[in-house]
């Protein structure tokens, strides 16, 4: 298994910069993993590429599709039908923007992160029914369809690539850990945005559960060695001792 950061994400305003408007298009970090299958099999689903049986698992495609395509060749000279799955940290819009151009492959988001996602949506569209708003229910039944579209996650994604909930940005935020023998990786979405709310201890002002954000926080900090953060780079966790 090994992993690389294809494109850096960014937050429209960053917080802890002093920003309160945005400033920029937010997107997230996307990150590529190649892994085998768990067991020779494991992995559902029947996505593209992959033709010695390892899967190119492509985590949080952020950025618009032109330009994530661009960047895949760039720093992985991997071109879109070789991506055998996606997987979503979470339902964020910004951090799925080119997921149609993933089209041929397995899509994989965290089971908790789906229901509640979904449920609100169906509320939402039932109301936009109701009020004959047409705009907002063609909206939320595209969402719908993408989100029915998205297969719950297994624990253990592929040898090496296990599931890690990280709830509290959002209801059903879900990490990827990395481990291996040297040290150990999590992907952590926006659990852990950027650099500064590492290194200040803090957890973003828009989380859903403030509480289990901060419970998740710790969790990420005390497992990982490496970090992927949601809106910045890999990074070494500050708090382990260097290696």
């Amino acid at each position: 298994m090994d992993y690389r950061v294809i494109s850096i994400g960014a937050l429209e305003a960053h917080p802890l910069w002093n920003e309160r408007d945005p400033v920029r298009t937010g997107h997230t970090t996307t990150t590529l993993i190649r892994a085998q299958r768990e067991n020779g099999g494991g992995a559902g689903g029947s996505g593209g590429g992959g033709g010695d049986g390892g899967l190119n698992i492509l985590v949080d495609p952020g950025l618009p599709g032109d330009i994530l395509v661009a960047r895949l060749a760039e720093r992985a000279n991997l071109r879109p039908e070789e991506i055998t799955h996606v997987f979503l940290s979470s339902f964020r819009p910004d951090a799925r923007r080119a997921l149609a151009r993933f089209d041929h492959a397995t899509w994989w988001i965290g089971e908790t992160e789906r229901e509640t996602v979904g449920v609100a949506m169906v509320s939402q569209l039932r109301g936009a029914e109701n009020t004959g708003d047409a705009s907002l229910r063609s909206l939320l039944a595209e969402e719908i369809q993408l989100l029915e579209r998205c297969a719950p996650a297994p624990d253990k994604l592929a040898e090496g690539v296990d599931l890690f909930p990280l709830p509290g940005v959002t209801p059903g935020l879900c990490g990827l850990l990395l481990p291996s023998g040297r040290h150990t990786t999590l992907i952590c979405g926006d659990a852990i945005p950027t650099w500064e709310h590492l290194e200040q201890g803090v957890v973003p002002r828009w989380a859903a559960d403030a509480s289990r954000a901060r419970e998740s926080f710790m969790e990420a900090i005390e497992i990982a060695d490496l970090l992927v953060l949601g809106r910045d780079n890999l990074v070494v966790n500050p708090t382990k001792r260097p290696f």
